[in-house]
């Protein structure tokens, strides 16, 4: 039994809770060779090709790995092809005990993998019949050559290039080692929690570090490095505007929370899994990522409780993101926002867009929080409930009751409870149509008028807020706690109890309720029937 909600152990055995960009997975690409048009520009008008064809890049792939491998020679740098189904995070951890310069390539790794390359076509004129050589995009399997670093500023992080045609570069980087390394510069003690932070001397200083990383110190690690390593493309290609251009593939953004007493912290968790395995459907998902989900929607949305050995993990997916929540190494609540496609949120891939995503990420897993305390932690005294049922009078303003029980009063609740996670807010249109739809009306009948008059009641009665200047709308913490407790309580208690006591549901396999009463019954019965005959 847990003694402690999990509102009291954020707030009292919390001993370190930072938050931070954590994996980034990143996409250097070439904007002008993303079509064979832009391809037959390269080899034509900039290097003076007669006819644009797959047999001009075989040379420059050539040539790219020849540089490699005189760059592996040269330096010293073992060169392993990597085995099919071989883990390769599992050769890099080995070769990081053994390495003990500032910076440097730690190896490079080769692997065969599926490649997005060019290859010719034959197109006919429509109105000649003459065939013409056509450049198309073409899956192929070729080697990826990875480089693996070590960063003086960035950690373990490395960079993949492509052997093909035009040869498009992944990068994997870490928020957490940059922020180690930086401590490390600055002589600040800290203990490490796999790839993040178990406990700090300077927590402030920390969470400013990772504050701190951005998309400028991002772009100028990778820069640094393509000036270090082989490089497919010439000095006179990215004088003529033919420079990798840096988007964003995947992009992680962690809430770490350290509890002093890890073994509550985590049976204390699981306690919450099992409260809010709901989350994921999709009208609480599209709040949780502030986006809006029709029946053509891709993804699934589910809450998805995955058990690693005997380490749960909650999952609640949107499109291809999701938001995960797991015991890290049996010692932090780790809530981790994964957006893998930037476009799931209308925001563009490239890296200068790194703000907007952060601030989903961050305010996601915040939510996400808060939701879990309210929904495991939410009491309402009894001068709440008076307030709230009972009509008000607010700077002259009277507001009616919020009467609990009556019909249009819990589908406002229950209609507000899909808005708690929205960061946005909400409008008069958005909240009428989720009102309408519970009390069985059609829009027309739950007009905008009676939907601003149920609007005015819910704001002077504390549980929702206007945003000044617009016509948006949102949930107060009250409010979030006034909606779950009175919605639950109606949904899971009293409905259900009463249709015991009234005998709605006979046909229910256990009915505690129902024969706790008869139970009482029979008692009072039989008490009534020993009194008369002693009397």
């Amino acid at each position: 039994m847990i003694n402690h909600t999990l509102g009291e152990l954020l707030k009292e055995k919390v001993t370190l809770d930072i938050e931070g960009i954590d994996r980034l997975y990143l996409n250097a690409y070439q904007p002008m060779l993303q079509t064979g048009g832009g391809v037959s520009v390269f080899f034509r008008r900039h290097r003076g090709a007669v006819v644009a064809s797959t047999t001009l890049m075989a040379p420059m792939s050539h040539a790219f790995v020849s540089d490699i491998q005189r760059f592996s020679k040269n330096n010293a740098i073992e060169m392993v092809r990597f085995k099919k189904g071989q883990r390769k995070d599992d050769e890099t951890k080995r070769r990081l005990k053994d390495f003990h310069q500032e910076e440097g390539v730690l190896y490079i790794g080769v692997a065969q993998e599926k490649f997005g390359a060019f290859r010719v076509t034959k197109k006919h004129n429509p109105e000649t019949g003459a065939s013409f050589p056509w450049l198309s995009r073409s899956t192929v399997v070729c080697d990826q050559y990875y480089f693996y670093l070590v960063d003086e500023d960035f950690g373990p992080m490395f960079i993949k290039f492509s052997s093909y045609f035009p040869y498009t570069v992944r990068i994997s980087l870490n928020g957490h080692e940059y922020a180690k390394c930086q401590l490390k510069k600055e002589g600040i003690a800290f203990e490490a929690l796999d790839n993040g932070v178990l406990s700090c001397a300077d927590p402030e200083r920390l969470q400013q570090i990772l504050d701190d990383l951005d998309e400028f110190n991002i772009e100028r690690v990778v820069r640094k490095w393509f000036s270090r390593l082989p490089h497919p493309f010439t000095a006179e290609d990215e004088a003529a505007g033919f420079r990798y251009q840096i988007s964003i593939l995947q992009a992680e953004f962690a809430r770490t929370q350290v509890f002093d007493r890890p073994l509550s912290g985590r049976q204390l968790f699981e306690e919450v899994i099992r409260e809010n395995i709901d989350l994921g459907r999709p009208e609480k998902v599209s709040l949780i990522f502030d986006r809006r989900i029709i029946k053509r929607t891709p993804g699934r949305f589910s809450t998805r409780v995955i058990t690693h050995g005997v380490i749960p993990t909650l999952h609640v997916s949107y499109k291809t993101s999701k938001i995960k929540q797991y015991f890290k190494e049996e010692r932090a609540l780790r809530t981790e926002t994964t957006i893998n496609n930037t476009r799931d949120f209308a925001i563009g891939r490239l890296l200068k867009n790194l703000p907007a995503l952060r601030e989903i990420g961050f305010h996601a897993n915040r939510r996400l929080l808060e939701v879990e305390m309210i929904s495991q932690d939410c009491q309402l005294g009894n001068e709440t409930f008076e307030h709230i049922t009972r009509p008000q009078v607010v700077e002259g303003q009277r507001a009616s009751a919020l009467a609990f029980g009556n019909e249009r009063t819990m589908a406002l609740f229950q209609a507000l409870c899909l808005f708690m996670l929205l960061p946005q807010g909400f409008r008069n249109a958005d909240l009428r149509h989720h009102v309408a739809q519970l009390l069985g009306l059609e829009l027309d009948a739950y007009s905008p008028g009676r939907m601003t008059y149920d609007l005015r009641r819910l704001r002077l009665h504390g549980i929702i807020a206007r945003d000044k200047g617009t016509h948006r709308y949102r949930l107060t913490h009250e409010g979030i706690g006034i909606c779950l407790f009175m919605t639950k309580v109606y949904h899971r208690v009293i409905r259900p109890g009463l249709s015991q006591v009234m005998d709605g549901c006979p046909n229910a396999p256990v009915r505690p309720i129902a024969s706790a009463l008869k139970t009482l019954e029979l008692a009072i019965d039989n008490q009534v029937l020993e009194a008369k005959l002693a009397a």
